[in-house]
């Protein structure tokens, strides 16, 4: 069964601070960067906001947590549960897996582990760890992260979140380097995010990683007088359509219109594909 979903970027400009991590080349640690946002929207109202809007499901990026601490955590659970949305992952825009610099390896890892860990306490069902900032044609990079994935896939099925990853960073922005790291890993999965390929082989790519993908990233193009390319858009759709995919169709909007309804413009015609 395919679904409508929404990524928490989808409102970026609506829920307040973001907590962005990043590592501290300097010093040789983990930093914390804030950015403001009005906050329109908790993190809390999402789940019965996305209810009232005709969605079953949620993705959120982690710096939109205002907190992880443990009642915060539960509550949320609690308020997906409530309002009948799937929590279906939670994106860990942080951690390069493909480093070669040991400081980094450890701080990164223990991050991700932690992460795995707030996923288990929230009730969400996946992860999505980044594949890796290294080049897509560093194959120490690739080994590098297949075997720092492999040792996450251990620690998340002993709380019971999958683990999946996505054409995001360099290191996969190859579909080819997606399918390894599936097959390689014992990851549950991947994401398909359409904004993420570009050139003359996009379609192949996608033909090449949905039949492994727990998720559809959404972007729409747009022409230059701002509207959707909509052939563009269905094309990509169609391709999941034929293939059978089935799963979340997460709506990813970025553009610098109202958010709802620019979320609405490309909600009109996912639906014909649900």
């Amino acid at each position: 069964m395919r679904y409508l979903s929404l990524t928490s970027w989808s409102l970026n400009r609506l829920l307040g601070p973001l907590y962005w991590n990043e590592w501290d080349d300097k010093n040789q640690t983990i930093t914390t960067v804030f950015e403001e946002q009005p906050q329109i929207h908790t993190l809390i109202e999402m789940p019965q906001l996305l209810a009232n809007h005709g969605f079953h499901a949620m993705e959120i990026i982690h710096p939109h947590f205002p907190s992880t601490d443990v009642d915060y955590l539960h509550e949320l659970r609690t308020a997906f549960e409530n309002a009948n949305i799937r929590l279906h992952s939670i994106l860990i825009d942080y951690g390069d897996i493909s480093t070669s610099n040991r400081a980094r390896q450890t701080a990164d890892y223990a991050f991700l582990k932690e992460w795995v860990t707030i996923a288990a306490t929230v009730g969400a069902k996946y992860v999505r760890i980044i594949g890796g900032e290294a080049r897509s044609d560093d194959q120490e990079g690739l080994e590098l992260a297949t075997a720092q994935l492999a040792s996450l896939v251990n620690d998340a099925k002993q709380k019971g979140v999958g683990i999946l990853t996505e054409n995001f960073k360099s290191l996969t922005e190859t579909a080819e380097n997606c399918v390894y790291l599936k097959k390689h890993t014992g990851i549950d999965g991947l994401i398909t995010d359409f904004g993420n390929f570009t050139g003359a082989t996009k379609v192949q790519s996608i033909q090449q990683t949905i039949p492994h993908s727990k998720s559809i990233h959404v972007k729409a193009l747009e022409n230059e007088d701002g509207t959707i390319n909509q052939a563009e858009l269905k094309g990509n759709l169609d391709v999941a359509k034929e293939m059978n995919y089935e799963g979340p169709i997460t709506i990813v909007y970025d553009g610098p219109d109202d958010m709802w309804a620019g979320i609405n413009r490309v909600k009109e015609i996912v639906k014909a594909y649900i």
